[in-house]
């Protein structure tokens, strides 16, 4: 069993963030960022941590307004968002790190390397975009007025669906059962806080501000962020690659952590550790 350390910080703002360290926190090994879905927490990232954490010191937190992190109306601004971030590594004493992030969490890191590129060794997008589209705005808010007028037990279906494959639900019935389980503790003003941010924000014409090593990832069956809005985040990032899951949806940090492992040990090896 490896070490990990929890803490909590504050933020320029005043919002408390949880975190958790994994591993030694050592100077001479690869850091790496891990940034959760939307409603989700750090600890889904935990498949891909057990896979990582001999090769790097792994950071993981609940995002404002998520897990045990400070909850709030907002309103939210992805700005907001990637300098959390960057005062939790202030806080943590991390000058630079590797990042990535799934779904909402890709859109932070995104937004986290245009606004603060020199703390950015490499990058990972998963499951994300830098947009959700014309009528992302009316969508977004769909989806608050569903959670609203059904509670977020009534939304469970759907996103089970939508997070994995009909296999992966009848085979992983523990690792379902976690996502919904967290799904469901959600604060409903701090969830329509973030599904506002999320249909406002356009980083298309930023993406080429991205100058860092960047592997993007997306499950062949993701109906949230599908291909084609990962093929915009390839062709807007030089250099960067980009893997298509066959059989997968949106979690694939849940459903494929063993890839997402082997993709993030590919961007580890491209820089060196920071020292």
């Amino acid at each position: 069993m490896y070490h990990k350390h929890a803490g909590t910080v504050a933020t320029r703002d005043g919002i408390a963030l949880q975190y958790t360290l994994h591993g030694n926190n050592d100077p001479a090994r690869a850091r790496l960022v891990l940034v959760h879905t939307l409603a989700m927490n750090g600890t889904i990232w935990d498949p891909v941590v057990e896979q990582m954490v001999h090769k790097a010191t792994i950071l993981t937190y609940d995002c404002r307004g998520h897990g045990s992190s400070t909850k709030g109306a907002g309103p939210f601004r992805l700005e907001m968002f990637a300098d959390d971030l960057a005062d939790l590594l202030d806080y943590v004493g991390w000058d630079s790190a590797h990042v990535a992030g799934a779904s909402m969490g890709g859109s932070v890191a995104l937004q986290f390397a245009i606004s603060h590129p020199q703390r950015v060794q490499t990058l990972g997008l998963f499951d994300t975009t830098s947009w959700y589209g014309a009528e992302a705005a009316d969508r977004w808010s769909w989806r608050v007025r569903e959670a609203q007028e059904k509670g977020f037990a009534g939304l469970i279906a759907f996103q089970q669906t939508r997070w994995f494959t009909d296999r992966f639900r009848e085979q992983h019935a523990d690792a379902v059962a976690r996502c919904s389980n967290i799904f469901l503790k959600n604060d409903m003003s701090s969830y329509a806080a973030a599904c506002n941010m999320l249909g406002a924000f356009d980083l298309r014409t930023a993406l080429g501000a991205v100058r860092v090593p960047t592997a993007i990832v997306v499950g062949e069956e993701d109906y949230a962020t599908p291909p084609d809005m990962a093929r915009v985040l390839e062709s807007g990032i030089k250099g960067s690659t980009l893997l298509i899951i066959p059989k997968a949806r949106h979690l694939t940090i849940v459903e494929r952590p063993e890839v997402i492992a082997d993709v993030l040990s590919h961007l580890l090896e491209r820089v060196p550790s920071a020292a």
